[in-house]
């Protein structure tokens, strides 16, 4: 049985999708408020009677399933150092330098179960109480993503202490902003950060005690040991496991003292610094009651389709609202969240053992653009390489299960496409996309070839859920339904032409309701801004979107990323990046225009792999001469310009949507080098800058 026939498809479902339950004001300049249509009649705040805390959620599973897998994880037993000669362009010169890659071999899976993982969040509970961390300080979350971060997440939450997130990727500046603004007492981080944490420490004052797994060089704990606060008194450090002993050992820290300290649902649970890409990190507060809610809209939409056995797999940033939700949602519903990270996921990303992927086996992959992009391209490079019979056989097979011929597609799913799904682990039987918009290209290849793929759309703000896709309204371009824990609407942008009378209505999306935050922390000045939250209790996303026929919800873009051409056209930055970057020869699309331009260009990252192959068969450049020199090639820029500019006609860009002329570039672009945000999102401002000079040059050309 193919992944898609493992669900319960029920198209009438969702009734109509969304429906108005308040009509647009007679003044008009927005139109109608509209809900979940099933709904319709109140909010969403809780996904059953006896959750309205996050620690609710731990006791509901225990209650359902005690003896069941909750987390998993899998320890590094060695890491392999492998070194590479590569040439990069330094200032127009040419430079071999020689980079160190490092592939993890890790272990079998361990596990615990649901009773185990709570007595371990007990511990770590009653080992705060004892060291005294109250109801009002705040501990600083700075890892990676694993059990140890929701132990710690989940620990803080039990005794009303909130969080704050620090991406692992963040920089000095911007982690020292999320350790002082909330006046941290505490912070958990890994071995491997804490070089990192120790730059910055002296820097903030109010840290008291620093929590940490792995092994860490003992010189640094040292260091840490030496620092002195204000009034004579040493930072503290403990290993994660001294610290669940050390719960153990003080039975004064009854489960009376322990009840004391629980949470109400208006008790602040997060501090969540978004990964903005402008400015300081902006801490988004979140409530139990917020973050709830957005759990009781994702089970309201998805419950049905999680049964005992699912397996969740967990690897995007803990950091990311997104990923903090579902494991949520994991725990609620029972599933094993099983923990990876994103370089060891397929076999050939790690060594003398199988990746993530084909040991886990999950039934459920939540991933952003780029990770579905890495797929599709990693499937599509082997088709090529096998031949074109190989090639023809599964894109038939596709054409066949798209048709949904009966009998033959099912036939093609089993026989033929399932060996394609096989470095995916082969049981995924279900994937969201978030974070960004996806390409119809990209969402159709992974829904027929791999898994029904599925449209998520949200921001910190929202608890990192707007508007989700049903598999009951599996489509394309579409982001999905509003969710049961909020309303919508569209408020008109005459000046750009998308109003509420436009057919269908557009306008930016406007969001209120229990799972929506009230702030920011500490900035009176974005919370007293009425472009940002409205008197009225409603949040200004910036985000422009469209009301389909079907009730779903579809994003045209982001106010901010639209840009007036030279013929006074608007092209919408993001939604042409979306695009661009699902043809095969592209890993990673910037799209840039100026104001006097008639047409944008992009700065590309092209797929290696890909494009060797593709220079091969045009037969236009040598394909084995080294990167850099590939993208200096014009006749290669040339290539992957018409290659993209064929992807944009087909789907039916305008003129001045095709781009003009692009910039290829070796090197990759990562949260360390600030050319995306932790969440993988484009730097725009950091591309722009770097590539000014061939910028100038091309447009002047």
């Amino acid at each position: 049985m193919g992944p898609t026939e493992k669900l319960d498809l029920r198209k009438s479902y969702f009734g109509e999708g969304s429906v108005e339950v308040s009509p647009p004001p007679p003044e008009g300049g927005e139109g109608g408020i509209r809900r979940l249509a099933v709904a319709k009649d109140e909010l969403l705040s809780q996904p059953s009677p006896d959750v309205s805390v996050i620690p609710d959620v731990l006791e509901h599973a225990v209650a359902m399933l005690p003896h069941k897998n909750a987390v998993g994880w899998r320890d590094v037993v060695r890491v392999h150092e492998e070194k590479k000669v590569i040439k990069k362009v330094v200032d127009g010169e040419e430079r071999e330098e020689t980079k160190t890659w490092k592939y993890f071999e890790l272990s079998d899976p361990k596990y615990w179960t649901f009773t185990e993982y709570r007595e371990a969040i007990r511990e770590v509970a009653k080992a705060l109480v004892v060291l005294g961390l109250a109801q009002d300080d705040v501990m600083n979350i700075y890892a990676q993503t694993s059990p140890n971060w929701q132990l710690f997440s989940q620990a803080c939450s039990l005794i009303s202490t909130a969080i704050a997130t620090s991406y692992e990727t963040l920089g000095q500046e911007g982690l020292a902003h999320s350790l002082n603004e909330p006046d941290c007492r505490a912070v958990f981080t890994n071995a491997d950060l804490l070089p990192t944490l120790l730059k910055v420490l002296p820097d903030t004052p109010a840290i008291q005690y620093v929590f940490y797994d792995g092994a860490p060089d003992f010189q640094l704990l040292d260091k840490i040991s030496a620092l002195e606060r204000e009034g004579g008194g040493k930072i503290q450090h403990f290993h994660v496991d001294a610290l669940r002993q050390l719960g153990r050992e003080h039975k004064e820290v009854t489960d009376e003292v322990l009840a004391e300290r629980r949470p109400t649902p208006e008790t602040n649970a997060c501090i969540m610094y978004t990964s903005g890409s402008t400015g300081k990190p902006k801490g988004v507060q979140l409530t139990h009651r917020n973050l709830i809610a957005s759990l009781a809209s994702v089970n309201f939409l998805y419950g049905h389709h999680l049964p005992e056995d699912s397996v969740y797999l967990a690897y995007l940033p803990l950091a990311h609202v997104f990923e903090f939700i579902v494991e949520l949602v994991a725990i609620y519903v029972g599933a094993t969240a099983v923990y990876a990270r994103p370089k060891t996921l397929t076999d050939q990303s790690v060594r003398n053992c199988k990746g993530d992927l084909t040991v886990y086996q999950p039934t459920i992959m939540l991933g952003v653009p780029a990770v579905w992009e890495q797929i599709r391209k990693g499937i599509v490079g082997k088709l090529d390489q096998m031949g074109w019979v190989t090639k023809t056989v599964v894109e038939t097979a596709m054409t066949v299960k798209k048709k949904q011929v009966p009998v033959l597609s099912w036939l093609m799913d089993k026989y033929v496409l399932s060996g394609i799904r096989a470095p995916t682990g082969g049981s995924i039987r279900l994937g969201i996309n978030g974070g960004a918009a996806i390409s119809k290209d990209t969402q159709e290849f992974m829904s027929l070839a791999v898994m029904p793929l599925m449209q998520g759309y949200g921001m910190t703000e929202s608890c990192g859920m707007c508007a989700i896709l049903p598999p009951e309204l599996h489509q394309y371009g579409a982001v999905g339904l509003p969710v049961p824990s909020l309303e919508v609407k569209l408020l008109d942008c005459p000046d750009m032409g998308y109003t509420s009378k436009n057919d269908p209505p557009q306008g930016e999306i406007c969001i209120r309701g229990p799972s929506v935050s009230k702030g920011y922390f500490k900035r009176p000045d974005l919370n007293e801004d009425e472009t940002i939250f409205t008197k009225d209790g409603w949040f200004r996303t910036g985000d422009v979107g469209q009301w389909n026929e079907d009730g779903t919800l579809s994003i045209v873009d982001r106010l901010k990323n639209l840009i007036k051409l030279q013929s006074g056209e608007y092209i919408a930055l993001e939604k042409l990046e979306s695009i661009y970057k699902s043809c095969d020869l592209v890993s990673n699309v910037c799209v840039y225009a100026s104001q006097d331009a008639d047409q944008p260009i992009a700065i590309i990252v092209p797929n290696e792999s890909n494009l060797r192959q593709a220079v091969k068969a045009a037969g236009s450049a040598d394909s084995t001469t080294n990167l850099p020199d590939l993208c200096k090639d014009k006749a290669v820029r040339k290539l992957v310009l018409n290659a993209c500019n064929e992807v944009g006609k087909k789907n039916k860009f305008k003129p001045a949507e095709l781009l003009k002329g692009v910039i290829l570039t070796a090197e990759e672009w990562t949260p360390e080098n600030g050319l995306v945000t932790a969440a993988q999102k484009v730097n725009r401002g950091a591309v722009s800058k770097m590539f000014r000079d061939d910028i100038g040059e091309l447009y002047s050309s």
